[in-house]
């Protein structure tokens, strides 16, 4: 099945509830501010890990419809997940994740393509010309089931090892294949979807240390040489033994003066009360600070579920109560107010435009895209409208959230609210038609 068919399929499947669902999030969104509308008005993103198995329980999915604006997945894409024996792939449980982001608006970043653990017994017994038409193999198989509905892929995860050395790690891959496989990765990655952020992700670089320095000078050497990479992933594992570096925004920096996206992907920081808000905060001001630094996504909805959950890392308790951690990322986003409110980004005189296309039409329904483009000014973020005619509803969203108000869907950014003079980006959105076939109409697009 193409890869159209299968997203229009997959909508279908999404269930009968999407669009109602996208209203009932996006009405909780309107009532007060949310972690992922916060951040979109900052021209961020900021998003959670998932995990399928908990998609249903009713109070976690609510929390994660309610304040995300992008999904990873925990463990479903990796590849003792999707590829368990040799060529044969499973998707059922990182379907069940997409079709749940891509019915409420969410972006999603895909965990990981090429990583020394998680993997099948079957990649470890590989020969070296096995092991590299197999890595080549899976990441095409991978990212080719879901071309076009990633935006960020780790590629690469965790090839360095700890301490002061900055070596690469022992892997089936390293040892096999040698330095040269992380290059192999990010250039299959790129021919497998052009269109997609290709990362490297790992953990304790987040300040200027010898393992953070061997991944620069790897990611600079890149980007002198053409190899296709486009952000850095920093994990952001932290607690009292391995605090908020004081060096964190610097290090994250020098990183984005390489021509690179910084992001920080599985942020947690063990702790309760006011110093948990504070080191939180610390972050957000740090990524806020880089330009580059293009979003945030916290390891998991709530302590319960966290891996680390003895530690109360995340931002909601086991009851999904907001704790001052929340709070306190929340503020740091500019979150106590909307766009000329106090607290929010204000109105200024940039300005944008939006234009509509049909990119795709079948019996049922269609594919609408429409294209925001900011005027001679740069601009922090925007707001469209698209006013859909009698009948048809919004079974998918991408690239933006949504609220409705009787047939008005008002669409706001996710990661791609910051626009420089002049730049474009888009968001889609699938409608079933019920019986009309009518074009939706887009107002005015404003900017802030």
């Amino acid at each position: 099945m193409n890869m159209m068919l299968r997203r229009l399929s997959r909508a279908a499947a999404a269930g009968l509830v999407a669009a109602a669902a996208l209203t009932a999030a996006a009405h909780s969104a309107e009532a007060a501010d949310t972690l992922g509308s916060a951040a979109a008005g900052q021209g961020r993103y900021f998003g959670t890990a998932v995990a399928a198995g908990h998609l249903g329980e009713a109070d976690y999915t609510a929390t994660l419809d309610r304040e995300f604006g992008s999904v990873t997945p925990e463990n479903e894409m990796k590849w003792d997940a999707t590829e368990p024996s040799r060529g044969t792939f499973t998707f059922t449980s990182a379907d069940r994740i997409v079709d749940h982001a891509q019915s409420r608006g969410m972006d999603v970043r895909g965990h990981t393509l090429v990583w020394h653990s998680q993997l099948p017994s079957w990649v470890g017994t590989l020969g070296a010309s096995d092991l590299r038409t197999a890595m080549k193999d899976h990441i095409s198989g991978l990212m080719g089931h879901y071309k076009g509905e990633i935006h960020s892929w780790d590629v690469v995860n965790e090839a360095f090892q700890d301490g002061g050395s900055g070596a690469r790690r022992s892997s089936p891959f390293q040892d096999k294949l040698g330095d040269g496989f992380i290059e192999e990765a990010f250039r299959a990655a790129r021919a497998a979807d052009p269109a997609a952020k290709l990362c490297y992700n790992d953990y304790n670089t987040d300040g200027v240390n010898a393992k953070s320095t061997a991944v620069y000078n790897m990611v600079k050497d890149f980007t002198s040489r053409g190899v296709p990479i486009d952000c850095v992933g920093f994990q952001s594992h932290f607690n009292s033994n391995s605090p908020v570096p004081s060096d964190y925004r610097q290090n994250l920096q020098r990183f984005a003066d390489l021509g690179v996206d910084v992001q920080i992907t599985e942020l947690d920081i063990e702790g309760s009360g006011s110093a948990q808000a504070a080191d939180y905060t610390k972050v957000v001001q740090a990524c806020l600070a880089v330009e580059r630094c293009t979003g945030m996504t916290v390891w998991g909805v709530t302590d319960k579920y966290s891996w680390r959950s003895g530690g109360t890392p995340l931002l909601f308790d086991g009851n999904y109560a907001e704790k001052p951690a929340y709070d306190a990322v929340l503020s740091a986003l500019g979150g106590s107010g909307g766009p000329g409110e106090p607290g929010g980004p204000g109105e200024g005189t940039a300005t944008c435009t939006a234009t509509y296309t049909r990119t795709a039409d079948w019996n049922g329904g269609y594919n609408g895209e429409v294209t925001v483009t900011a005027g001679s000014e740069p601009i922090g973020s925007w707001t469209a409208t698209v006013t859909l005619p009698a009948r048809q509803s919004v079974s998918a969203l991408w690239n933006g959230t949504a609220a409705f108000n009787g047939n008005v869907m008002t669409v706001r950014p996710s990661w791609n609210g910051a626009l420089a003079a002049g730049a474009s980006t888009t968001f889609g959105f699938t409608v079933t038609k019920n019986g009309s076939d009518a074009a939706p109409a887009v107002g005015a697009c404003t900017a802030s």
